[in-house]
């Protein structure tokens, strides 16, 4: 059994905690990426018609949005190891219900259940990352979170594919389940964290604010100004990365360009995103989480907003890959800052639905997207989403907190 670590050890290295906070990262990034492109081809085989089978697969984000509050309370009481281990349990229970043939309810069923599970993993994990990692290191922790789920992504679909080669469909999941259960493992020798409110709770003449019970609406009540200004900035930003990874396939199309070009050039946007998280997160730690936030969303606005200017291939590219930089810099800003907002009685609670905001904005970037471009173009829709972007930046300008914060915090 691992035994319990305090969150404030004076001399502390990232790598100290790597594989622990980041191996699981890697390997539930390795199991989406392994099944994502397998659930519309196994829906499309059971009788779904297209238009079904994108629901099947929007039933990921569906069940993030509809558990980060019941994460957040899970995670408060059982604690972020256990509710990381409860989330493999459940990723196994839905990927062995994709594996059932038997008809698309198992397929529905599953699907569900795993993006509800990756709720909880991802709460409990940047949970136990803000208390387990000092606040001058904080933005590098994150970052590299971000992108190291990033990487995981990127890689399962070609273990996935290498797998599938030899059984067929079902390989795909069958990778997932392999890399839910090693997360689980990993997860399981996490050692618990003595975080405040443990401490304080665990003691005679514990404090009021400790003893407290939290709840949603109590944490709403206490910081619904964050919540209705920065959290405005997080769901803009939030938007504008969904619509990206809708934007390049379909420009992509739309100026006839070959369906494994556009594979190649998505790929090759992705790959920038991966390389730059963690000098993006040392930047925030010395010089402030405003000085990547708002070039972040800068960039990306305008990589969108010159996407319509684009109709060959070499300048799709660059401009594709612009968009990746952008999306790259920005990688764990969300969860820094919730982290940097969140208080340290009841931060998990905090944290879904903090969570809960950056789903919600995902979620309507690419319907706004969508009803721009049937409205009125393509071209006119990505602008929108790019003019979104700087909303955003002026949003993410204007209310993150400045630097003395985090100097007074990293001098304490």
């Amino acid at each position: 059994m691992p035994t319990a670590v305090s969150a404030t050890t004076g001399d502390f290295s990232l790598r100290s905690i790597a594989v622990a906070a980041f191996g699981p990262s890697i390997l539930f990034g390795l199991a989406e990426g392994a099944m994502l492109p397998v659930v519309p081809l196994t829906a499309v085989d059971r009788g779904a018609s297209l238009a079904v089978a994108s629901l099947i697969v929007a039933l990921l984000g569906i069940g993030s949005i509809l558990s980060n509050i019941p994460a957040g309370i899970l995670t408060t009481r059982v604690g972020e190891r256990w509710s990381m281990v409860a989330a493999a349990g459940i990723s196994v229970v839905g990927l062995a219900l994709c594996l059932v043939d038997a008809g698309l309810w198992p397929l529905v069923a599953g699907v569900l259940l795993v993006g509800c599970a990756s709720s909880v993993f991802n709460l409990a994990r940047q949970s136990y990352l803000t208390e387990a990692v000092p606040i001058h290191l904080r933005a590098r922790a994150m970052s590299t979170l971000g992108g190291s789920m990033r990487v995981g992504v990127f890689v399962g679909p070609f273990l996935g594919a290498a797998v599938m080669h030899v059984m067929g469909k079902p390989g795909g999941y069958v990778v997932a389940l392999v890399a839910v259960v090693a997360a689980g493992l990993l997860a399981y020798r996490v050692p618990d964290l003595e975080t405040p409110t443990r401490r304080h709770t665990a003691v005679a003449g514990a404090s009021a604010e400790a003893a407290a019970p939290v709840t949603t609406r109590g944490m709403l009540h206490d910081h619904w100004r964050t919540f209705a200004t920065l959290g405005s900035g997080v769901f803009l930003l939030s938007a504008v990365r969904a619509s990206r990874q809708v934007v390049i396939p379909l420009w992509a199309a739309h100026i006839g360009l070959a369906p494994t070009t556009a594979s190649i050039v998505y790929g090759i946007a992705g790959a920038v995103d991966m390389l730059v998280f963690y000098p993006a997160g040392k930047v925030m730690d010395r010089r402030g989480r405003e000085w990547v936030a708002v070039p972040s969303m800068l960039l990306m606005a305008s990589a969108m907003v010159m996407m319509p200017l684009t109709h060959a291939i070499v300048p799709f590219t660059a401009v594709s890959m612009l968009l990746g930089f952008g999306n790259g810099i920005g990688a764990g800003i969300v969860m820094t800052l919730g982290a940097d907002t969140s208080p340290s009685v009841g931060r998990p609670t905090f944290l879904g639905i903090w969570r809960e905001l950056a789903d919600g904005g995902a979620g309507v970037g690419p319907l706004l997207l969508s009803a721009i471009t049937a409205l009125a173009s393509l071209a006119a829709g990505v602008v929108v989403s790019g003019a979104l972007g700087y909303a955003a930046a002026l949003a993410l300008w204007r209310w993150i907190p400045r630097r003395p914060r985090l100097s007074a915090a990293r001098a304490a």
